[in-house]
């Protein structure tokens, strides 16, 4: 009896384990429309840049010129939009970049 108790508290106490690390792997992850309504209503920031990453994903920029916010987002084929990184002081550029050499 003592055992069996044991063993399903240590497959209790894995199933916990395991769900804390699928939450964990995605903690700055939700669905496309959620993301581009909070970057919109909270920051003001649109989209001003797009590009095709590895296995389908989609690499985008969203800034606001009022608030000088900038975030960058990757969008996985299942619809899922992750942060990847964010910042302050954004500015739109209309210089060339030197030719690399």
């Amino acid at each position: 009896m003592n055992e069996r108790l044991f063993q399903m508290t240590m497959g209790l106490g894995i199933m916990v384990l395991a769900a804390q690390q699928v939450q964990a792997q995605t903690p700055n992850c939700a669905p496309r429309p959620d993301v581009l309504q909070r970057l919109a209503e909270t920051y003001g920031e649109t989209r001003r840049g797009i590009g095709m990453a590895r296995q389908g994903a989609v690499m985008e920029i969203f800034a606001s010129d009022e608030t000088g916010t900038w975030t960058i987002t990757v969008t996985l084929p299942n619809g899922l939009t992750c942060l990847v990184a964010a910042g302050e002081a954004y500015e739109t550029l209309a210089e060339a970049l030197p030719p690399n050499t």
